[in-house]
Parts: structure tokens; sequence; C-alpha cells
């Protein structure tokens, strides 16, 4: 599919779709029912070509993107996650950059997937439930620089979007969340590259226990993003942030399409735990 040729990307193999809320001719979600939605896509980069492309809600809000600006032979994946707030009739789809300089590639393989669900209905819309509920997801409109100052720190990567902090447990100024309810989580981020800059973004926990991480040496001029995701077993007063390398030479890019991103929310909660932490002697 070549940028300009249409507007949103629409699909041919349809595996999943719960509530007929998906349209793959049109490449549209419509939401039927209110809450936290988790989306995740990943798009294939045509040879020769730049890859752009955005989630959109609305028809106009950028909530994400995954960019590749290397315009030389060969193909690669991109990939972006993100959980955005939804009431009835809004509609997400993806948006190709609609420039003829831009293209995204599949074959039988397939390369190019998109998948949503709703994480956590409306609770104003739906009756009350004692399940306990966590998630967050954010994103940063400015890079972040690593600038050459000795051993310092490890200071976390903060953010300035927040679409979802479902019980507030997720600290935009300190770019920490912190667990309320021990159990098993899920956690997703995408990291941009800042041209002429190496990359190297750590998921870490408590006092800087490294978990997963994202990494890229390449010092050209090119921009793109790379992702990560894993589960964690957390107990109450854990904590889990992001870190990018601070030394000169390290940098993370981002601008108003939201190259980097950060995500989370509870899959299973420990009710063992909890019950415990509820009883008193």
């Amino acid at each position: 599919m070549l940028g300009g040729t249409q507007r949103a990307v629409t699909f041919d193999r349809l595996l999943v779709n719960i509530g007929n809320d998906f349209n793959p001719d049109t490449g549209s979600f419509r939401c039927r029912l209110p809450g936290a939605y988790y989306f995740s896509f990943t798009v294939g980069k045509f040879p020769k070509k730049m890859l752009s492309v955005m989630l959109v809600k609305n028809g106009m809000e950028v909530q994400a993107m995954a960019y590749d600006g290397y315009q030389k032979q060969g193909r690669k994946v991109q990939s972006q996650s993100v959980m955005v707030s939804l009431r009835p009739m809004d509609t997400v789809y993806l948006l190709l950059q609609e420039k003829p300089d831009y293209a995204i590639y599949s074959n039988v393989g397939p390369y190019i997937t998109f998948s949503g669900y709703l994480i956590y209905p409306d609770s104003t819309s739906t009756t009350p439930s004692e399940e306990p509920r966590s998630a967050f997801s954010v994103a940063r409109t400015l890079s972040a620089l690593g600038e050459s100052r000795g051993r310092r720190e490890r200071e976390a990567l903060t953010f300035d979007v927040e679409y979802v902090n479902i019980g507030g447990h997720f600290n935009r100024t300190s770019g920490r969340f912190t667990c309320h309810f021990p159990g098993a989580y899920y956690f997703a981020f995408t990291v941009g590259k800042h041209p002429r800059r190496a990359m190297s973004v750590k998921l870490m926990t408590g006092r800087g226990e490294v978990r997963a991480m994202v990494f890229n040496e390449d010092m050209s001029r090119r921009r793109e993003t790379q992702s990560q995701s894993l589960l964690l077993s957390l107990k109450k007063g854990d904590s889990v942030w992001l870190y990018s390398q601070q030394e000169d030479g390290y940098a993370v890019y981002s601008n108003q399409g939201r190259y980097t991103t950060f995500s989370g929310f509870l899959v299973y909660p420990d009710v063992e735990s909890m019950y415990r932490d509820r009883t008193f002697t």
C-alpha cells in the first residue's frame, strides 16, 4: 500500500472479531462499550520507502506512531501499542502517511497485523465490580538527550501525555508505576531512536533491576522505533519504570507523533495475597 492511495489501512484477513465492532473493509474499529481499550499493531516497511503509520482516534487525534526513515533496500517490521479511553461511537484506525515516499509491505506472511481489546469497561456504564483495576498508558512528545555528567542516580523516563491511569498508580512526574494490587502485570513500551544517537532503554523494577530492554547502536541520521513487552509478577509496593541511558551519545526521540509510549495493566490479581493483606489480628 503506497502513501496517498487511501486514507486508512484496511485488512483482508479477519482472525477474531468479537462483537463485530471492527470493519476490515474500512480498517476502522467503532466503540460500542465505553472503557479502556488496548491496541497494538505491527507494520512492514516497503523496500526503498519510508514507514510512518499512526494510530488515529476519531479521524484526527494521533495516539501513537510506528516509524522508520530508512529508504534503502530491505524489509523490516515496526510495532507500537497504546491504551486509550473510548466512548460510544469513537473510532480507531491506522493511517499511513499520505506522501508517496511512504509505503507499507505485506504478503502471505503476513507482516501487517492490528489487534485491540477491552481491558476495563467503564464502571459507570456497567455493574460495579469488586475486582481490582490497575492500568496506565502514557506517551512523550519531547525527546530526551543524554549528557555526560559522570556517575549519577538512574533517573526514570518521564511522560507528558496520559491516555489512561486507572487507579492513579502511575506518576507522570516521577515516571514510575507503583503496584497497589499484587499479581501478574503486562507491560509494553515503544521508543523512538534519535538521529545520530544510540538508544538504550531498560524496563526496571525496584532499585534498578533490569527486566527487559531495547537497544540500537546505529549512529546514522535515520529515525525509527523499537518495542518490547513482558509479564511481571509484582507485590504490593513494587515499582516499575523506564530508564534511558543518560550518557552523551544516547537519546530517546519523540514529538507530537508520539513515538515513545509506555503501557501496563493488571492481567491476573493475586487473590490469596490480597486476602492476606486485608486480614489482621
